[in-house]
């Protein structure tokens, strides 16, 4: 199955998902010439010049480099620096004014963490509301490297376990009676994990929790807490992985890729699914819009059963002021996102395994980002 398949089924599938929820409220890889294109989205005279600074999803990296050098090449004057440090890190620095904008893979929490809570902190930060804009999306894989073994199958509970550090060895009974026929060698399980707060770790532990509560007793955020060794950011999981006879790790599928590591098909109960675009895009089409107004969070639903879904999926969120103290600043988010939200740039990032926001989800980013004050 395509990559670009991947994407378009995919983005489908969230189109609908936030077409039925209106009413409850309101990927690195586009050819170098496709810059320019797409940034003729950003009338000349909405280009800035000066900095702009945002910080947070390493998920998200390849697809915001993209959309930054297509700014660039229309905007000279413009100079956007941004550091994929982890989800966790990003909303720190931008509660904290260090950062212009955040990315997350997931949405600002509005329920206590740790005696505190997201939203409200982004909120006052701000001044006034912060808002969720999904910009990119994809699925979560669990990828491998198993010397002689190029199919696999897990499902939540054996990959909870293994990720517990309760299976450790690739011929494990649980692991050989999901893979019949599959010669399984006595290698050692190394799990890799993020060790920056991530996004990614916590979509990941949401389908852990949800889909195998009995066998994933931790609670579900973006500090990782089960076992293995941590690797910084998703380049680092998926490199490490690559280099370790018997490693596992859980990163985007774009990482997967770049990696040539195979991926595990995911079995929920309805027999295996592989990581297709049809199957991805029947797990986002399941997502429930929780956000108002121009608020854009989106409540996906990790222990689904539907025959033939793919459960494990995030979206990537640029997190903003509504309206900026500075107002300056405020035009510098807007003139960018309005780059980054465009059919040209968004087209652009299906090669690295990333979907673009499909016209209906497009329309309701771009009319938050025309928002931005």
């Amino acid at each position: 199955m395509s990559v670009s398949r991947i994407s378009a089924l995919g983005a489908i599938a969230l189109s609908g998902a936030l077409a039925l929820s209106a009413c409850a409220s309101e990927n690195n890889g586009a050819a170098p010439g496709a810059g320019s294109t797409a940034a003729g989205s950003t009338a000349a005279g909405d280009c800035f010049s000066g900095d702009l600074k945002a910080e947070g999803s390493s998920a998200q990296k390849n697809a915001i480099d993209e959309a930054i050098s297509a700014y660039q090449t229309a905007c000279a004057d413009a100079n956007i620096d941004y550091q994929p440090t982890g989800s966790g890190a990003g909303i720190k620095q931008f509660i904290a004014k260090q950062v212009d904008f955040a990315g997350s893979d997931s949405a600002l929490k509005t329920e206590p963490k740790d005696g505190k809570i997201e939203a409200d902190d982004a909120k006052a930060s701000c001044g006034t509301e912060a808002w969720n804009l999904p910009m990119v999306t994809g699925p979560i894989a669990i990828a491998y490297n198993v010397k002689g073994v190029d199919k696999l199958v897990l499902n939540a509970e054996v990959a909870a376990k293994i990720f517990d550090g309760k299976i450790t060895t690739w011929n494990d009974p649980a692991i050989a009676a999901l893979n019949k026929g599959v010669t399984l060698p006595a290698t050692p399980i190394k799990v890799f994990f993020r060790s920056d707060e991530s996004g990614t770790t916590e979509n990941f532990t949401k389908y852990l929790k949800a889909a195998a509560p009995d066998a994933w007793s931790y609670e579900t955020g973006k500090k990782w807490t089960g076992k293995g060794e941590g690797k910084e950011k998703s380049a680092g999981v998926a490199t490490a992985t690559k280099g370790q006879d018997g490693g596992i790790t859980y990163v985007e599928l774009s990482y997967a890729q770049q990696n040539q590591l195979p991926m595990a098909q995911i079995d929920t109960g309805s027999g295996p699914v592989e990581l297709t675009a049809e199957s991805a895009g029947k797990t986002i089409a399941t997502a429930k819009q929780t956000g108002t107004g121009n608020d854009l969070a989106l409540k996906i639903d990790y222990a689904t059963k539907e025959a033939g879904a793919y459960p494990i999926v995030l979206v990537t969120y640029e997190i903003v002021c509504s309206k900026y103290a500075d107002a300056e600043t405020g035009k510098k988010v807007k003139s960018f996102l309005k780059t980054f939200a465009s059919d040209e740039v968004q087209k652009g990032l299906e090669a690295q395994g990333y979907a673009p926001l499909p016209a209906e989800v497009a329309t309701k980013v771009q009319a938050a980002v025309d928002a931005i004050s």
